[in-house]
């Protein structure tokens, strides 16, 4: 018993510890006997993020109604009495509304509410029938969810809904974190004026200290018009003269391949008749059922003895401008120059599953993928900055993987390497040829390399310009109907800057200007690109007659660009491991002369594989050493600074020197692919399944942003992060990017590459 005894009072014991612990509130109680605590002063998230609240706006109307504009307050209280007699169309009009719903404290920064319902309240033409017969009718369900809710007695409201974003910001005496600013979709009374919607907001909340506003819109109102903008009619004007040069240029070349055919059916396929056709032309018969090059990466004719271009990229390709011939059909300058807009033609080039002598295959899928990742990184910038759930970032960020589109800035590095190694491969093997003194016979040195650079800057003017120029045009146009009819901000001000500073993208200097005058923010590789271009023709002309005094060159380059870099991010505490990617664009990321090692890198690979021919001999160790340090030095620029900790000196070595550092890590991965080391690497970069893909990367490069942004501000609510959704939406964005700057190639990229060709000085007539 006495033990019994013992372990009942320990029970009790232990019971009322558990209780004092788990259960405060009742021992609490018991204490105070019948007192009951109150919890009337709960600190609720929606009332405290409730800016806009139409019921106060309608508690404190008759100190509101005066001090805004009468049809304003007229509609107002239409609006009131409407949502009092509990009539459909209020209602839906304080649905589309935006609120306060969940997930501030995970990024939610855009109560966006819905601008279509807010739309479609009132129809300018009702169906009357429908209207009278809606309580009759059946109702449809599909899993659950009711159909037709919409058209349930349907009536227009005595006044047209307009929507209105306020832009709002949350001020830190919330104690809800730093200041944030929120948009806040409202479907209101069309009638009401922006200062209309300030004036009621700041008298609907109860506590309008918290916040401010910062501005109010409507893309509901606006008075744009895509026919009024001057540059829209240029842009329709242009698409509507390439558009019939498309359909004529392929009409005509169809006519010629038909006739072609009829001649060869008459004909007998002798073996004499096809050496005398082909005897002296430099290119092989031209087969219709393949491509533009043998086997040997031999040039073939098309149906009319003119080679056909298969350079129709951002690549330096087309430096060695080879003749095109005239066949057996004698044609005209005007029939070829009209012969060049044809689909067929231009098709077969992009799609061709050879290459040319003069190219590195592997270079094509390098190129390419260079290109997703690029348009990875571009789609996620957007995401994250028009998501619910912006906080997810700073989560994934914390991943390993995710490095790896951190880093993404190193692809645009590939291509700074691309643009070299072609420049000065292409350079050197067309001199070696003798086609370029055919230019500058009897005349000196100077004149001759004058000729030169000026000859080699404006044909690549030419080649870049045509569809730069209209693209530009293209995201004027979008982005100033975007920002009049998006319920989002756009993430650049392109439809200030493009109208203002367009001469500038033209010119290829737009890097030497503030950041915030840039027009088409991406658009500053192409500027770089071209002064590297200007730097290394220079060069390349030079090191013709003095090579060693263009190494030299080159070298003071290559160290410059070094000490500057290192100096910049050494004097602005840069750390590379800790900032965002894109931290001091203005003062680092877009700058030339911190950019420019990756080019240079590029440049001596191009000479070195020229002078071996792509013959050099290695042994198993060297090539076993090469792939590894290459691999490492990959995988440590990638993931190297993941959960780690630079001094500021090694914070600058490392911003100075890791942009070269990657260039020479594809520098050995061309070499090795090019000269027989590369395995099934080499392999997975010549695939001829890529070839089209690299040929359209310049124009994909120029308005896969575009892409990026339409899907984004076309939107009415926000993205909703998560790794299924994004993987969804970085296919489509790639597919459809691909599919634009297809068009976009065919229709000026590739016709005037042909006509370079045609027009050039070493076309034989």
């Amino acid at each position: 018993m006495k033990l019994l005894s013992v372990c009942l009072l320990i029970s009790f014991l232990l019971g009322s510890y558990h209780a004092q612990v788990i259960n405060p509130v009742s021992i609490d109680t018991q204490n105070k006997g019948n007192d009951v605590v109150s919890y009337d002063n709960l600190v609720v998230l929606d009332e405290i993020l409730d800016i806009f609240n139409i019921r106060n706006v309608a508690s404190n109307w008759s100190n509101i109604y005066k001090s805004i504009t009468a049809n304003c307050s007229n509609d107002m209280a239409q609006y009131f009495r409407g949502l009092q007699n509990s009539k459909f169309w209020a209602m839906k009009m304080d649905d589309s509304s935006g609120k306060y719903n969940k997930g501030f404290f995970w990024g939610n920064n855009y109560w966006t509410g819905s601008i279509t319902q807010c739309s479609f309240i009132y129809r300018s033409s009702v169906d009357k029938y429908q209207t009278k017969t809606a309580k009759t009718t059946d109702i449809s369900y599909i899993n659950g969810n009711f159909l037709g809710a919409s058209e349930i007695m349907h009536e227009n409201p005595p006044f047209v809904p307009g929507f209105y974003m306020l832009k709002v910001l949350l001020n830190d005496t919330l104690m809800l974190g730093p200041p944030r600013t929120i948009l806040m979709g409202l479907c209101l009374p069309g009638s009401c004026q922006l200062d209309d919607i300030t004036k009621m907001t700041s008298s609907s909340s109860p506590s309008p200290d918290n916040f401010r506003i910062l501005g109010v819109r409507s893309p509901t109102l606006n008075n744009f018009s895509l026919w009024k903008d001057f540059t829209f009619q240029v842009l329709f004007v242009v698409t509507i003269v390439v558009s019939l040069l498309l359909i004529g240029g392929t009409g005509y070349d169809l006519v010629l391949r038909k006739r072609q055919k009829e001649e060869i059916k008459i004909k007998s396929f002798s073996k004499d008749l096809s050496s005398e056709s082909s005897s002296g032309l430099g290119c092989t018969t031209y087969d219709l059922t393949q491509g533009i090059h043998d086997k040997g990466g031999k040039p073939r004719c098309d149906a009319f003895g003119i080679t056909v271009s298969v350079n129709n990229n951002n690549s330096d390709e087309n430096l060695a401008i080879e003749p095109a011939v005239t066949g057996e059909q004698k044609l005209s300058v005007w029939a070829e120059l009209l012969l060049s807009f044809s689909v067929v033609t231009n098709i077969r080039a992009i799609c061709d599953r050879n290459v040319g002598n003069d190219t590195i295959p592997s270079i094509h899928g390098l190129r390419a993928l260079s290109m997703l990742w690029v348009i990875l990184g571009h789609t996620m910038i957007v995401v994250f900055k028009y998501s619910d759930n912006m906080e997810l970032r700073k989560v994934v960020e914390k991943e390993v993987l995710f490095q790896a589109i951190l880093n993404g800035a190193y692809s645009v590095d590939t291509f700074f390497f691309i643009s070299g190694f072609l420049v000065s491969y292409i350079y050197f093997r067309t001199n070696a040829k003798g086609k370029l003194e055919k230019l500058t016979q009897g005349v000196n040195d100077f004149t001759a390399g004058t000729y030169h650079f000026f000859g080699l800057v404006g044909y690549r003017f030419v080649r870049l310009t045509a569809p730069y120029l209209y693209v530009l045009g293209m995201v004027e146009v979008i982005m100033r109907y975007l920002e009049q009819n998006s319920v989002f901000e756009p993430p650049t001000k392109d439809h200030i800057t493009c109208p203002k500073y367009w001469w500038r993208n033209i010119m290829y200097i737009n890097t030497l200007f503030p950041v915030e005058q840039m027009c088409m923010l991406w658009s500053w590789y192409l500027a770089d690109d071209t002064q590297f271009y200007i730097i290394g023709a220079i060069i390349l002309i030079i090191a013709v007659r003095h090579f060693k005094f263009a190494a030299g060159m080159l070298l003071l380059f290559m160290i410059s660009s070094w000490a500057t870099t290192a100096y910049i991010a050494f004097s602005n505490n840069h750390m590379p491991n800790a900032d965002d990617p894109f931290a001091l664009f203005d003062k680092i990321y877009d700058k030339p002369w911190t950019r420019l090692g990756p080019y240079l890198v590029g440049m001596c690979v191009g000479w070195i594989l020229f002078k071996t021919n792509c013959k050099i001999r290695l042994s198993w160790i060297a090539v076993i050493t090469g792939w590894t340090v290459s691999t490492s030095m990959i995988l440590y620029l990638l993931f190297g600074l993941f959960n780690t900790t630079l001094t500021q000196i090694t914070a600058a070595a490392y911003s100075s020197l890791s942009h070269t550092a990657w260039a020479m890590a594809c520098a050995w991965i061309i070499i090795a692919c090019s000269t027989g080391y590369g395995g099934w690497i080499n392999k997975l970069l010549s695939a001829p399944l890529l070839y089209p893909f690299s040929r359209v990367t310049y124009c994909a490069y120029l308005v896969h942003p575009i892409v990026n942004r339409i899907y984004a501000m076309e939107s009415e609510s926000p993205i909703h992060m998560s790794p299924n959704s994004l993987t969804t939406l970085y296919m489509g964005q790639v597919v459809s990017s691909y599919l634009l700057a297809f068009v976009i190639s065919l229709s000026f990229e590739a016709p005037v590459v042909t006509m370079l060709r045609i027009m050039s000085p070493n076309k034989k007539r």
